[in-house]
C-alpha cells in the first residue's frame, strides 16, 4: 500500500491501483438514533462544506479525536456528541451495528447506536465551530418532514435511513 497524500484529517492511499481515503486522528465514528419517550426522532441539520449545502442528519461524531482521550470508548463519544449536538442525555444505549459509509471511496465505518431514555439537559447546537439546528420529529411524520426539508434545498444523509432500518429490523 502506498501513501499518496496526508493532510490534517485525511490520508489518501493506493492499494494496488485502488485509491481511497482514510480518516486520521480518530478511533471511530458514531451515529446516534435518538428516540424520545413520546416517539420523536432527533435530527440535526448543519452546513457541510464538501457538498456545499445544509444536510439533515442523525447526531454523529468522532471518537478519539480529543487530546488526552484518544482511546475514548465509542459509547462515550456517542453520549458526548448527543449532548453537544442536541442538548440531550440518554439513560439507555443499544449498539445497532457497524456499517461502511462509502465502501468504494473510504475505509471508514460508523457504529450506530440507539439512544433512549432521553432527558433535555442543555441547549445543543454543537460546539463553537458548528451551527447545528435540532429537530424533534414524530417518527410517524418523518417522511413528510424529510420531503419538506428536501423541497427547501436541504440534502438528506443516507445514514438516517440506515439507522431507522437497523433499529426496526435488528432489535426485533
Amino acid at each position: 500500500m502506498q501513501k499518496l497524500f496526508e493532510g490534517r484529517y485525511l490520508r489518501i492511499l493506493d492499494d494496488n491501483g485502488w485509491e481511497f481515503a482514510q480518516r486520521t486522528g480518530v478511533s471511530g465514528v458514531v451515529v446516534i438514533l435518538a428516540v424520545t419517550d413520546d416517539d420523536r426522532v432527533l435530527l440535526v441539520e448543519q452546513y457541510r462544506k464538501p457538498v456545499k449545502a445544509r444536510v439533515l442528519e442523525l447526531p454523529a461524531g468522532l471518537a478519539g479525536d480529543l487530546a488526552g482521550a484518544e482511546d475514548e470508548a465509542l459509547v462515550t463519544a456517542a453520549a458526548r456528541e448527543l449532548l453537544e449536538e442536541t442538548g440531550y442525555e440518554a439513560s439507555d444505549w443499544v449498539v445497532l451495528g457497524e456499517a461502511p459509509v462509502s465502501a468504494g471511496l473510504s475505509d471508514e465505518t460508523v457504529m450506530f447506536f440507539l439512544a433512549r431514555g432521553l432527558r433535555k439537559v442543555g441547549p445543543g447546537g454543537g460546539d463553537e465551530s458548528e451551527d447545528i439546528e435540532v429537530f424533534e420529529v414524530p417518527r410517524a411524520e418523518l417522511r413528510k418532514f424529510i420531503a419538506a426539508r428536501q423541497a427547501y434545498g436541504t440534502k438528506v444523509d443516507a445514514k438516517i435511513g440506515g439507522g431507522l432500518w437497523m433499529a426496526a429490523h435488528l432489535l426485533d
